[in-house]
């Protein structure tokens, strides 16, 4: 994560803020971003293929 999305997303908070939802955010911020370096990367799986596995779960 680069510094400068932590004071992006701290700038946006109101001047009283809870820890717990600053750090949430950033968490998503982080999960979005890796999602889409997998994504560029070729690392997902098709709709179909889910569809797929999940029908075995349900079995």
């Amino acid at each position: 994560m680069q510094k400068s999305t932590i004071l992006h997303t701290l700038n946006e908070l109101p001047n009283k803020f809870n820890l717990d939802e600053f750090l949430e955010r950033l968490i998503v911020i982080e999960k979005i971003d890796e999602g889409l370096k997998e994504a560029k990367s070729g690392k997902t799986i098709s709709h179909d293929k889910v569809k797929k596995m999940v029908a075995k779960w349900h079995k």
